[in-house]
């Protein structure tokens, strides 16, 4: 078996499936996908700094979140032609990811909203093809998102993401691309609420780092309902986190759309031994002129040299955020 692909597939039970036949646990790869593998580099297990990063890059489709929810309701919908439009933004945010100078090249880039293949992402599977442009492996969890099955309404201010139609054979979900090999990958499947259509999850895989094993997890956070729900969701990550011995970090969108939601979410992590490199409030999110702090590193047992938000890239409604991490 690939070093990829070493390890159990565990799997943490949703607080309902929408569908059997979406039941992504009952599969024999649990909805993972693992794709562009090379060989590993002798060298990367004796790494003692890495760099990580973090991105919701909404299907590569732009930042216009609220703009094009508003002209979506009036029967335009941008960009288009869609294919190529989502193409050039891939190769926008490969470009960043690799040689112009706004982050260091990531060692390890964590993706949410990472679409397969869905009608909204212009047919492509962005994590994939953002692979293929960096020339690095990776690992797509799909979301399972069930076919026929009308949204729930929303809060209003939510209401505004184009959803995947509801007969779409495509998927959304969450991703790792990696230039050290990933073992242990886990599906996390995180329990839910108000939107049983819109399963959450997140993903965790271990490396080595420093002469040990760091776990990461890479999460999605559901921004429906209020504080409580989304420290469930959390703390089911919080739980397999636990389980392991050794330094993780776990970082993604955790969409703390609010000031107290980014309040309580760093006291959340703090209380159970993590550390984050950004102030409270560091602005990773933009809409109509509207700024949140979503996006978040979380580390225990590694230490931070370094980190920021990458500004100005335009493929998401998110910026990318990364951080250099250190075992001395």
């Amino acid at each position: 078996m690939p070093l990829l692909t070493r390890g159990l597939l565990k799997h943490h039970s949703a607080v309902a499936t929408a569908s059997p036949d979406l039941d992504f646990s009952a599969r024999p790869n649990q909805g993972i996908e693992i794709g562009n593998q090379t060989a590993p580099h002798p060298e990367a297990g004796k790494r003692s700094s890495l760099i990580l990063a973090s991105y919701n890059i909404r299907y590569a489709v732009g930042r216009y979140l609220i703009q094009s929810g508003l002209l979506r309701k009036i029967g335009y919908n941008f960009p288009r032609p869609r294919a190529e439009a989502v193409a050039r933004n891939i190769q926008t945010a490969a470009r960043a990811f690799s040689v112009n100078g706004l982050l260091p090249p990531p060692d390890i880039l964590a993706l949410q909203e990472a679409d397969k293949e869905t009608g909204r992402a212009g047919g492509q599977h962005v994590a994939a093809r953002l692979a293929a442009e960096l020339g690095v492996p990776y690992v797509h969890v799909g979301a399972g998102i069930p076919r026929g099955v009308e949204p729930k309404q929303r809060e209003w201010w939510l209401n505004f993401e184009e959803q995947i139609a509801l007969h779409d054979s495509g998927d959304t979900g969450v991703a790792l691309l990696s230039r050290l090999p990933l073992a242990e990958i886990t599906r996390i499947d995180l329990p839910w609420h108000d939107c049983a259509w819109r399963p959450r999850l997140a993903m965790g895989a271990t490396i080595d780092f420093g002469g040990d094993k760091l776990r990461l997890f890479n999460v999605h956070i559901d921004p429906h309902g209020p504080l409580d729900n989304q420290h469930q969701q959390t703390e089911a990550v919080l739980e397999h986190a636990d389980q392991h011995l050794g330094p993780s970090v776990i970082l993604g969108d955790f969409n703390t759309l609010s000031k107290q939601k980014a309040v309580e979410i760093r006291k959340l992590m703090e209380s159970r031994g993590y550390a984050t490199p950004f102030q409270t409030g560091t602005a990773t999110w933009r809409g109509a002129g509207l700024r949140f702090h979503a996006d978040w590193i979380f580390v225990r047992g590694v230490r931070v040299v370094g980190s920021g938000v990458v500004k100005p890239l335009n493929v998401s409604d998110h910026w990318p955020i990364w951080a250099e991490i250190t075992t001395e």
